[in-house]
């Protein structure tokens, strides 16, 4: 990988070291006008002068094994949301740190079935156009093969008060927002609910309309990106990646990680991630699984890629992103991907950042020793955070938790 990127850095504390496997989530970072919030796995917020990372103010929590997994702007605050006992979002005036209002989302998902981060309630996703807060929570739970969740998409005003709520007994993975339509998407439906991409009226939380990939088992949506015309969905259903007109209609449909025989088993991998403008669409797909099982011996030739789509489903360009990616940091037509481990290869060589442009794919991008699992954009602004990593097979921790911040290349 090309080391392009110019980059500052602050320490974060201590953490305990990731292993091989992805487990989650639990660290979070978003710009503010003149500041970067970082969410630690520790529960706590710090927010850091974003020219020369000096400290401006934190703030702690009292509740135990308490991780932040998602924070947004909202209007001259920020909010950010945990994966904990309570579910809790908490809203931080920007210029002081102090805690302007905090709402548990436990409440109406319900407890935690088990100490345990699994079955914590989780805070997937948070979004704003600017006047309201959005919000996806959900709670998993296990009785024997039986396995449920209770989720709630919200909208908040300014003041924390919740406008409106829409329940259901599927998985929320991602939202997104335009001022007038919220996508909702849900990569599993065990329940009564079967519908793997939601739009809901912004305003009202009123269905627009549903749509799926119509295909047998509980994977439904990885994600949903909107354009001005409809929403581009990454389907966990059947591996594709869908363009859809405003009523579900398909625009058009790519194949992005379908089943494909190696080595005498046929293998596919998860789009888990997609970012559309009127210029292009990039997918991002996740880790190589088998149809007979989890364990397989060979690679998907699609995992871990990006790809990239012109407005039309012409495929423009792929690159490989290395290992798995936790989530996108996208402004306009940039697309920042932190890259965690590969745990088949166990290949320290692909952590990193690397940044796209959707479309003319490959942009700038540099090597880390941990994993990177947070990324946040801001015009050619770019803050990530860097974690800790131990193989199961090594005794080597490798690098540390910190706050990397730069610009990217133009």
């Amino acid at each position: 990988m090309n080391d392009a990127l110019a980059r500052r850095t602050v320490e974060l504390g201590e953490v305990t070291p990731a292993r091989s496997r992805h487990a989650g989530r639990r660290s979070a970072v978003t710009f503010v006008d003149e500041l970067v919030v970082t969410g630690r796995a520790t529960g706590d917020v710090l927010a850091h002068d974003r020219t020369t990372l000096g400290e401006r103010w934190s703030s702690g929590t009292e509740t135990e094994e308490t991780a932040i997994v998602s924070a947004e702007q909202f209007g001259d605050g920020v909010v950010v949301g945990e994966r904990g006992p309570e579910g809790s979002l908490r809203c931080y005036d920007a210029e002081t740190g102090s805690l302007r209002w905090q709402y548990a989302t436990a409440t109406d998902v319900g407890t935690h079935q088990k100490p345990s981060r699994f079955f914590f309630p989780f805070v997937v996703d948070i979004v704003s156009d600017g006047d309201r807060l959005y919000v996806a929570s959900r709670r998993y739970e296990r009785d024997g093969e039986r396995r449920s969740f209770t989720s709630v998409v919200y909208a908040f005003d300014e003041a924390g008060d919740v406008v409106w709520t829409y329940e259901t007994d599927a998985s929320p993975i991602s939202v997104d927002a335009d001022g007038h339509r919220l996508g909702v998407a849900y990569n599993r439906c065990p329940g009564t609910h079967q519908r793997g991409l939601v739009v809901l009226d912004a305003r009202t939380g009123a269905v627009q309309y549903e749509w799926d990939p119509g295909t047998d088992g509980q994977r439904r949506v990885g994600d949903v990106s909107l354009v001005d015309d409809g929403v581009v969905v990454a389907s966990h259903g059947d591996y594709c990646g869908y363009r859809l007109r405003d009523g579900g209609v398909e625009q058009w449909c790519v194949d992005i990680a379908t089943p494909t025989t190696v080595d005498g088993e046929t293998l596919y991998a998860y789009p888990n991630h997609v970012h559309a403008t009127t210029d292009g669409v990039v997918f991002l797909t996740g880790n190589t699984y088998s149809t007979d099982g989890r364990e397989t011996a060979s690679l998907h030739p699609g995992e871990h890629t990006a790809f990239g789509y012109s407005p039309d489903g012409e495929r423009l360009w792929t690159a490989s992103v290395g290992g798995f990616t936790n989530e996108l940091g996208v402004d306009g037509d940039r697309v920042a991907v932190p890259g965690a481990q590969h745990f088949r290869t166990r290949d320290a060589e692909v952590h990193g950042l690397r940044t796209f442009t959707t479309d003319t794919g490959p942009q700038d991008g540099f090597e880390t020793d941990g994993i990177v699992t947070a990324v946040a954009l801001d015009g050619e602004t770019f803050v990530a955070v860097e974690e800790p990593v131990v193989y199961h097979d090594e005794a080597t921790e490798r690098g540390s938790y910190r706050l990397l911040l730069g610009t990217v290349g133009s």
